[in-house]
């Protein structure tokens, strides 16, 4: 199904924040006519939002009745409704209960505590309320939905790195109450890493208190003055862990995160002009294959980009369609000149993960067979692709979509690694 941007105010094409059009069936004839929204769902899921609080808000601003839990995902509002209304509405839903007031990234998480509302923003750090006069923020303040075991693992985290930093005092004893042992490892990616020696500290205070209470003070003093003053690797990232994201990445890795302001991230920038220009060349000529790999690089040249990874992951969204795999062949000269590091290969994938993952979902299942012209032209290194494949990763698509993608090039992964012990086989038949 098609995807838009949350936004639908930002034009932007690469706009990294989608969600599907809302999709809305009419039935029934007379007094008892009525809307099905078939697929708020999945567009709640995109806003990180419960679907019952879409579907109430509509009822507030229509003035129709709704229902708020149906058993069969059939989710109704009384009366007939078309579409590009309903969309309508959902802007402004999305205008006071998603967007952060400060960076307008729709990546709020919202929380109910002590009579009121909170979004917390995780792009900027920004902690906003919700105007409780609103008629949506009664309903909220009535249904609370019950947190489940991701946002137990993400305050576990937090206590973590408060702990880290001698600050973890009275979470001690809640912390087992609230820990999630269920979570799953690839969602959480390396939290437990970072935290692992902060986490363990505990043991070894109980044991320095139970052999002898005598220095039982001098013991977190201590502590706290090495994790301030260690600049080894891993205590450099636990103390970022407790910053906001902008700043975590830059603690973690400053020239990473001097190179992305440097090229403009976040924002508009030469990559988005780049990548309307080959789009709207595409749509002047009739199609993306009329549009000549060499005016591409050109264009990329005058922009400066043309050395840059993140073109890479441009190309990837915009030189191809649904005939992918048959495109390949065309592009691999531009792409050669192009791709010249490892840097470059994970940002030509990451563009492929958002075309397939997000532009082109019906092209998911072909993920092993682009896979194999990317390796067969020597666009990718072999060991990139199977470190690729073996992790997701949600730096370019949600951790669910890149999944997905991953699931379907498992084929392919295991006609690398069936290629190579073949090779060896072969090796050591020549040795003897």
């Amino acid at each position: 199904m098609a995807t838009i941007n949350v936004r639908r105010d930002v034009t932007d094409p690469f706009y990294r924040y989608k969600m599907e059009r809302i999709q809305s069936k009419i039935e029934g004839k007379g007094n008892g006519i009525k809307t099905v929204i078939v697929n708020l769902t999945s567009v709640a899921n995109s806003l990180d939002r419960p679907p019952a609080y879409l579907i109430k808000y509509f009822g507030f601003e229509l003035g129709a009745q709704t229902n708020t839990n149906p058993a069969d995902d059939r989710w109704i509002i009384n009366g007939a409704h078309d579409a590009s209304k309903l969309q309508d509405y959902l802007d402004g839903f999305i205008s006071k209960f998603v967007l952060c007031k400060k960076c307008k990234n729709p990546e709020t998480v919202m929380e109910v505590k002590n009579g009121g509302i909170t979004e917390d923003c995780k792009a900027c750090g920004q902690i906003s309320q919700v105007d409780l006069r609103l008629k949506l923020s009664g309903f909220i303040l009535k249904n609370e939905p019950k947190k489940g075991k991701k946002d137990k693992a993400t305050k576990k985290a937090e206590r973590r790195a408060r702990k880290a930093a001698g600050k973890g005092g009275d979470d001690d004893e809640n912390a087992s109450q609230n820990g999630s042992p269920g979570d799953s490892a690839s969602d959480r990616g390396d939290e437990n890493g970072d935290y692992g020696v902060a986490a363990g500290s505990d043991d070894e205070l109980t044991r320095q208190i139970e052999d002898g209470a005598l220095d039982i003070d001098d013991v977190p003093e201590e502590k706290e003055v090495q994790w301030a003053t260690d600049f080894s690797a891993d205590a450099v990232k636990s103390r970022a862990e407790i910053l906001p994201e902008d700043l975590k990445r830059a603690a973690i890795n400053p020239a990473e995160f001097a190179e992305e302001l440097e090229d403009g991230e976040g924002g508009s920038s030469v990559y988005d002009e780049f990548g309307k220009w080959i789009l709207d060349t595409a749509a002047e000529k009739g199609s993306v294959d009329k549009v000549d790999s060499v005016e591409v690089y050109v264009k990329a040249k005058e922009l400066g980009i043309e050395s840059k990874h993140r073109t890479l992951t441009v190309l990837a969204q915009t030189i191809f369609d649904k005939n992918i795999v048959k495109q390949v062949d065309g592009r691999a000269g531009m792409l050669k000149k192009m791709i010249t590091s490892e840097k470059h290969e994970k940002a030509f994938l990451g563009g492929t993960e958002r075309f397939v993952g997000i532009d082109h979902p019906e092209l998911i299942p072909q993920v092993s067979a682009i896979l194999i012209k990317y390796y067969e032209n020597d666009l990718i290194e072999e060991e990139q692709l199977k470190a690729w494949g073996s992790k997701a990763s949600k730096k370019y698509v949600d951790i669910k979509t890149s999944k997905q993608v991953r699931r379907s090039a498992e084929k392919f992964i295991e006609w690398l690694d069936q290629a190579e012990s073949d090779e060896e086989e072969e090796e050591d038949d020549d040795s003897e």
